[in-house]
């Protein structure tokens, strides 16, 4: 006995309305038929279907497809997050707190998943888990179980970030001997400062605030939205802008906590010698003085105009510049403390002079323009002079 494969379809009789099978292609013999050339066609019609129809296409209804779920990117996540040992460090850490490491670990890891691929609720975040998308060691989880590992990662944020920060920086030999650091704000649409609303209907002293409820407050932000409550967000990177670090302060709190607290945070880290770089919201002579402490090291940027005393001697020192760049030159100048027992503060001033050349033409046009406007206007009634001084 001979069997031949073919590949056929059924089409209706146009005057019976019977099916009746319809030949496409003729394989010849089964015994003698390319095997390849066959799986080659099933996989390049199986390119048109869901991943469980062409598993029971494929079973011809052998095999019951029960789940389905996503996998590639939270995997690609997964070992990432292992290559740069997060999870271990997790784990280490929870294990010191007598708490279930692997569990802890697994959600967090879920919920960071979560965020990267389809940002939601930590609620929806357990129904993503349990039904979209498979990962492994974790089957699913609880809202509950989802806000008391968020809790424990709060608390033992430091340690955790310590510790992924020094497997990072060995693994991209990360040089840290500057560390940049700034800070910027962000606000909420709403009218209130966090928890006074709540509070307020609970209990009469408002002002009782936890730390975690208070830290969106009224403040100064950077995008001038002052009626909106906010809280300022500070991080510091590497030369080449790899984070080190990340904190989040009340929305009040002013630069001068803020660079105390990332110098305290960052000492016990066992870094090297280590020199802060700030811009000019940090330059003051608070600030200088505490980074100072301890044989520290930075470099602040400061104002031209209205900059401290000490900034304005340096600024008004003669000196020769040294030519490093097409467009920069710098001088340096060491200023005397003013205190005794302080040390000597060193500057280096930077001039521009293809700025400079386009200041100078640009403040010539400025007085020429304004030479024209008062020309004659002392021979001007008071009023009209008063109307053009307005004006100006």
């Amino acid at each position: 006995m001979v069997s031949y494969l073919q590949l056929a379809h059924n089409e209706r009789h146009p005057r019976t309305g019977s099916p009746v099978a319809k030949v496409i292609h003729n394989f010849g013999r089964a015994d003698l038929a390319d095997r390849e050339a066959l799986a080659r066609l099933v996989a390049s019609i199986s390119r048109f279907l869901e991943p469980e129809q062409a598993a029971a296409a494929a079973a011809a209804g052998e095999v019951e497809v029960l789940d389905s779920r996503r996998l590639g990117g939270a995997w690609v996540l997964d070992r990432l997050w292992e290559r740069l040992e997060i999870g271990q460090a997790i784990r280490r850490v929870a294990a010191g707190r007598r708490l279930d490491g692997e569990a802890a670990e697994r959600i967090i890891f879920a919920l960071a998943a979560q965020r990267a691929l389809a940002p939601a609720s930590k609620l929806a975040a357990t129904r993503w888990v349990a039904e979209r998308v498979f990962i492994e060691g974790c089957p699913g989880f609880s809202d509950d179980a989802a806000y008391r590992a968020m809790d424990f990662l709060l608390a033992a944020l430091e340690e955790i970030a310590a510790e992924i920060f020094c497997s990072v920086a060995h693994l991209l030999n990360l040089d840290v001997d500057i560390v940049f650091g700034d800070t910027t704000s962000t606000y909420w649409e709403m009218e209130v400062a966090a928890g006074l609303a709540e509070v307020a209907g609970e209990d009469e002293d408002a002002g009782s605030l936890p730390e975690e409820q208070g830290a969106r407050l009224f403040g100064h932000p950077k995008d001038y939205r002052d009626d909106l409550p906010q809280v300022v967000i500070a991080m510091a990177v590497t030369r080449d802008g790899i984070p080190v670090r990340c904190w989040t302060f009340p929305g009040s709190t002013g630069d001068q906590k803020i660079i105390r607290k990332v110098k305290d945070d960052l000492a016990g880290w066992n870094l090297r010698r280590l020199v802060r770089v700030a811009d000019r919201g940090f330059a003051s002579q608070a600030n200088r003085a505490y980074l100072a402490k301890g044989g520290g090291h930075y470099i602040h940027a400061e104002k031209l105009r209205n900059t401290n005393a000490e900034a304005a001697t340096a600024l008004s020192r003669q000196g020769r510049y040294h030519a490093v760049a097409g467009n920069l030159r710098v001088r340096e100048v060491w200023v005397p403390a003013r205190d005794a027992g302080a040390r000597a503060e060193r500057f280096v001033v930077c001039h521009n002079p293809g700025q400079a050349w386009r200041d100078q033409l640009v403040r010539g046009r400025l007085v020429t323009h304004l030479e024209g406007l008062i020309d004659g206007s002392d021979t001007w009634p008071q009023r009209r002079r008063d109307e053009l001084a307005g004006s100006l």
